[in-house]
């Protein structure tokens, strides 16, 4: 069996499609990791994804007669797209089915290269179960998206490039699973190459397919997977790709969406290219194996599996990748409600870069912020930072692990605060540079109680700040403007501002 794949690998009909993607090196990655890093960029592909070769190498490998009946498969994305071109370019009628779901821009992608999409289904078991009856019913080749072995093959491809680019001895190749289709083919040639290489599976820790698996001595199907990283978002392995694995994987390792994140930040700092989650798994789980093993100076081969980002996850990826990275803290602290508790907060933190400040008054006692604080030195430095807060008498709470306040609580921070008197808004904005929001605290001053304060550092040039003072009377107002006005950045009032006044003030 396994001279069979091998053969197979090597006799292999992709490059009438695919193209031999290059094996580039990571020297920040590397040099952070004290190890020889290389990245395969699978995500450089026409269809910026892996998947074409095993979609190709099976159309390729139909007779005449089923050829002439056509294609069909369903997927929302990167398997999808592999089969249209494939088809196309061996001029097949080729069907997709695709969840009703599916983002608009997938499904015109799939159309541009030659598809012909149906829309069925709210997830991809009902499309999957759709194109099964209508292969049946048309007679179609139905080309399924990991379980088969020329398209196992299709993607073993990428070992033998691997192996042929890359001539020393490699130590770990990290690869990216979902269904298996990727791992099974590439660890077949692997292993018959060089036996001593450690094939490290990735997932994500809510898509454990393989290493639930692994586990049980069997496939076993998940109750539910995470849709984040939806390009290995399988809930069960395949049966042939579970059947190599078993044999030729040594490890799989699981990580977080905080960690795919961070990978997705530092893949784009060594190549200027944004991968979708999937294709930054394989980094997650390397950065991840390597602090867990301690290993230095050893050769790594990451697999970037793809890049079909949609374009809304950005923010969601920009704003968890540091705290994937432990460079972000998020901390709820209680201060006291009074005037210059703001300044004596600012204080206490030091030098200490904030990224994010969060607070709405709520009552006369107690004020509580939700605050980011910039990390350099990881997880010790957030417990020297809390604990310092602890000892100058504040009440912390660490939200940095704490899936709902990243979600959904840094967002809602406020609401109405009818007992907020005499209060004023202004809107401005600064430079971003270290010490820029205590610059902003100091120049308030703590003769006036802060009672609304949001600002979030973008990595922006400059930073926006939304702030609510309780002023007493107009005196106080011309005082607080001419503290501001030194700064020299644009202060604008927006007491007035709708948006205010229904949502922060106590509605209209």
């Amino acid at each position: 069996m396994i001279d069979q794949y091998i053969e197979k690998i090597l006799r292999a009909q992709v490059y009438d499609v695919a193209q031999e993607t290059p094996l580039q090196a990571a020297p920040k990655l590397s040099q952070r990791l004290t190890n020889q890093i290389f990245l395969k960029r699978e995500d450089m592909q026409v269809v910026f994804s892996f998947k074409l070769r095993g979609a190709y190498n099976k159309i390729a490998s139909l007779t005449e007669i089923e050829k002439s009946k056509g294609v069909i498969c369903a997927s929302a994305g990167n398997h999808a797209q592999g089969v249209a071109l494939s088809a196309t370019r061996l001029n097949i009628k080729s069907l997709i089915i695709m969840p009703s779901t599916t983002p608009a821009i997938k499904v015109k992608a799939v159309k541009s290269l030659g598809g012909n999409v149906i829309l069925h289904g709210d997830s991809y078991d009902d499309a999957n179960a759709h194109a099964v009856s209508l292969a049946a019913e048309n007679g179609m080749t139905f080309i399924h998206p990991f379980d088969d072995p020329e398209v196992i093959a299709g993607q073993g491809t990428i070992a033998m490039e691997i192996v042929r680019q890359h001539p020393k001895k490699i130590d770990v190749v990290f690869i990216p699973v979902g269904g298996g289709g990727l791992i099974a083919g590439m660890a077949m040639y692997l292993k018959f190459v060089g036996p001593d290489t450690k094939i490290i599976g990735i997932e994500p820790e809510d898509a454990p397919t393989l290493h639930t698996a692994l586990k049980a001595g069997k496939p076993v199907t998940l109750k539910q997977v995470g849709i984040f990283a939806d390009g290995v978002a399988v809930r069960l392995i395949g049966k042939e790709t579970f059947r190599i694995a078993q044999q030729k994987v040594d490890d799989v390792i699981l990580v977080t969406t905080d960690e795919i994140c961070a990978a997705t930040k530092d893949i784009f700092d060594e190549t200027r290219s944004i991968m979708e989650p999937a294709g930054a798994l394989s980094i997650a789980g390397m950065k991840k194996y390597v602090e867990q093993e301690k290993i230095k100076n050893q050769q790594l081969i990451a697999i970037t599996s793809g890049a079909n980002m949609n374009f809304d996850r950005l923010q969601h990826v920009a704003e968890r990748a540091e705290i994937g990275e432990k460079r972000e803290a998020l901390l709820a602290v209680q201060i006291p409600e009074k005037a210059g508790s703001f300044l004596h907060f600012g204080r206490a933190i030091g030098c200490k870069n904030i990224t994010e400040f969060n607070y709405r008054y709520h009552d006369t006692q107690k004020a509580q912020i939700f605050c980011g604080i910039e990390l350099h030195h990881g997880d010790k430095e957030r417990q020297e930072i809390i604990q310092s807060l602890k000892d100058q008498d504040f009440k912390v709470i660490d939200m940095t692990d704490n899936q709902v306040a990243k979600l959904h609580i840094r967002h809602m921070v406020g609401g109405h605060a009818e007992n907020a008197n005499h209060e004023v808004i202004f809107s401005t904005m600064f430079p971003e540079r270290p010490n820029a929001l205590m610059t902003f605290l100091t120049h308030i001053g703590t003769d006036w109680n802060i009672s609304l304060f949001h600002y979030r550092n973008h990595g922006a040039a400059y930073g926006r700040i939304l702030v609510g003072v309780q002023i007493a009377n107009n005196k106080d107002k011309v005082q607080l403007l001419a503290n501001l006005v030194e700064l020299g950045y644009p202060i604008k009032e927006q007491t007035d501002n709708l948006a205010y006044q229904i949502f922060a003030k106590g509605g209209l």
